[in-house]
């Protein structure tokens, strides 16, 4: 299995990007507009992406934390849900998140990390630091 970990900083409170990860308006628009549905409790189902992904969160630590078991649809349905953790960290006049991305298909390690960098970090830089 494949586990890798990426991290951005992002000028704007960490409130906003953590309550922003679990809202279906906001994650629909700082992923680029692909639409979202969020339960944003623990237990709670989402998909986003336009279905691309779907998953369930495990974890809620408001403002710190949120663990999620995550997969898109090209993973096999033999295969295990991957883990997604995002840690939410304010420091001086940004926050910082670090995303860990573990229990991947063998051989989804790159591609998974560039789709992260590419259709979800710029977003986000884009959209909390206007």
């Amino acid at each position: 299995m494949d586990k890798f970990k990426i991290s951005v900083k992002l000028h704007c409170p960490v409130k906003d990007v953590f309550t922003g990860w679990l809202n279906d308006k906001v994650h629909s628009e700082f992923s680029g507009g692909a639409q979202a549905k969020i339960d944003p409790k623990e237990g709670g189902k989402f998909s986003v992406w336009d279905g691309y992904i779907t998953g369930t969160n495990i974890e809620i630590f408001p403002y710190k934390r949120i663990v999620q078991k995550w997969r898109s649809s090209q993973f096999a349905d033999t295969d295990e849900d991957s883990l997604l953790e995002l840690f939410f960290t304010y420091k001086d006049d940004y926050t910082l998140i670090t995303i860990t991305h573990s229990n991947l298909p063998d051989g989804f390690e790159d591609k998974y990390k560039k789709g992260w960098k590419d259709n979800y970090l710029k977003y986000m830089k884009k959209y909390f630091e206007k």
